[in-house]
């Protein structure tokens, strides 16, 4: 199973990462831990600095920004090939 940690305040975008991600694992069929954190002292502690991040598997994939969801499959797809 993949793990994504979605950090954000809970901000329109924070919600928008969330929604691009759910689809994105549904499309790939792949079973994921989905978690939200919204306390901010939290977010240093992953090296995120602006919202939303975007952690997969520990690896901070993106931080401040909104990432298409092809890239959030292309994210997906190589977490899961690392996993095997």
């Amino acid at each position: 199973m993949i793990e994504i940690k979605i950090l954000g305040p809970g901000c329109r975008n924070c919600e928008l990462v969330e929604q691009i991600v759910r689809n994105a694992c549904a499309e790939l069929n792949i079973a994921a831990s989905i978690e939200k954190i919204t306390d901010r002292n939290k977010f240093l502690e992953y090296g995120v600095f602006l919202t939303p991040g975007l952690i997969i598997n520990g690896k901070l994939v993106s931080s401040g920004k909104i990432p298409t969801k092809s890239t959030v499959i292309h994210w997906l797809e190589e977490a899961q090939n690392t996993k095997q």
